[in-house]
C-alpha cells in the first residue's frame, strides 16, 4: 500500500505562505516536512490534496515538485505521479561525504571563540526533551536542527541552504532504521560533547568528535541499507 500525505499536516502551514505564495515557499514547506520525518520515502504527493491544504494553484505546486525533484527529494513516476524518493546505499555514502566536507570544514575555520551557540544549545535541549517524552521521531528532528546550527556558525546563507537540502535528503534514510531509539539515542550524548567542545573553543576536538560521529552514523545506515537490500533480493528470488 502506497503511503499518502495527511492534508491536516499541511493546513497549518498555509499561513507561512503569506500574500506572496510562491513555488519556492511551497517547496520549503514540503522540504521541512520531509526533514521532520512527516513524509517517508514512497509517500505519494497528491496535487489536489496538497493544493487544497496550502491554498495554492496546480501550476505553483508543480513548480515546487520540480524544484524538490531537482534536489533529489522527490521523483516523478510516469503515469503514477510524484513520490518522496527512496535513497540507495550510494546516496547515503555520498550524503555523508558532503556532510564531512561541509560540517568539519565549518568547525575547522570558526576562528577565535566565543561562538554564538544559542541555536545549537536549543537543539540539544530539544532532543533531550523529546527523548524524555519517548518521541524518537522528534529526537531525529532535533538532531537535524543541531547540525543545521553547527553549519550556521559559518554565517553563510548558501551553506545554510545547501545543508538544509542535504539533511532533508538524509532524513529519507532514517526511515529504514526500524528501532529509532536505538539509532538516535547515542547521538544525543555525542551532540552534547561537540557542543561542550565548541563552548570551550576547542575546535580541533570538536572537529574530531564530529568526524567520528559522521563516520559511525554512515556505517550504521549503510549496514542497515545493505541488509534491507539483501532481504528484498531474497524475497524476490523466493517468488
Amino acid at each position: 500500500m502506497v503511503a499518502e500525505l495527511d492534508p491536516a499536516v499541511l493546513v497549518g502551514d498555509r499561513a507561512l505562505l503569506g500574500r506572496s505564495s510562491t513555488a519556492e515557499r511551497v517547496a520549503d514547506i514540503l522540504r521541512t516536512r520531509i526533514s521532520e520525518g512527516h513524509l517517508p520515502p514512497g509517500s505519494k504527493l497528491s496535487e489536489d490534496t496538497i493544493g487544497k491544504a496550502l491554498g495554492v494553484s496546480r501550476n505553483t505546486l508543480r513548480e515546487a515538485f520540480r524544484l524538490l525533484t531537482h534536489e533529489k527529494l522527490l521523483v516523478h513516476e510516469l503515469n503514477r505521479g510524484v513520490f518522496v524518493r527512496r535513497l540507495t546505499v550510494q546516496d547515503v555514502v555520498d550524503i555523508y561525504q558532503v556532510r564531512r566536507l561541509i560540517e568539519c570544514s565549518v568547525v575547522r575555520h570558526l576562528g577565535n571563540p566565543p561562538y554564538d551557540l544559542a541555536a545549537a544549545e536549543a537543539a540539544v535541549a530539544e532532543g533531550e526533551r523529546a527523548a524524555q517524552d519517548g518521541d524518537w521521531l522528534k529526537v531525529g528532528t532535533a538532531n537535524t536542527h543541531f547540525h543545521d546550527a553547527v553549519v550556521a556558525l559559518a554565517g553563510s546563507v548558501r551553506l545554510n541552504e545547501l545543508m538544509r537540502g542535504i539533511l532533508a535528503e538524509l532524513r529519507l534514510g532514517f526511515h529504514v532504521m526500524g528501532a529509532l531509539r536505538e539509532f538516535h539515542e547515542s547521538y544525543l550524548a555525542r551532540n552534547r560533547d561537540i557542543l561542550a567542545a565548541l563552548r570551550a573553543g576547542a575546535t580541533v576536538k570538536a572537529e574530531l568528535l564530529l568526524a567520528d560521529y559522521l563516520n559511525d552514523a554512515e556505517h550504521e545506515l549503510v549496514r542497515t541499507y545493505s541488509e534491507r537490500i539483501t532481504a528484498e533480493a531474497g524475497q524476490g528470488g523466493a517468488e
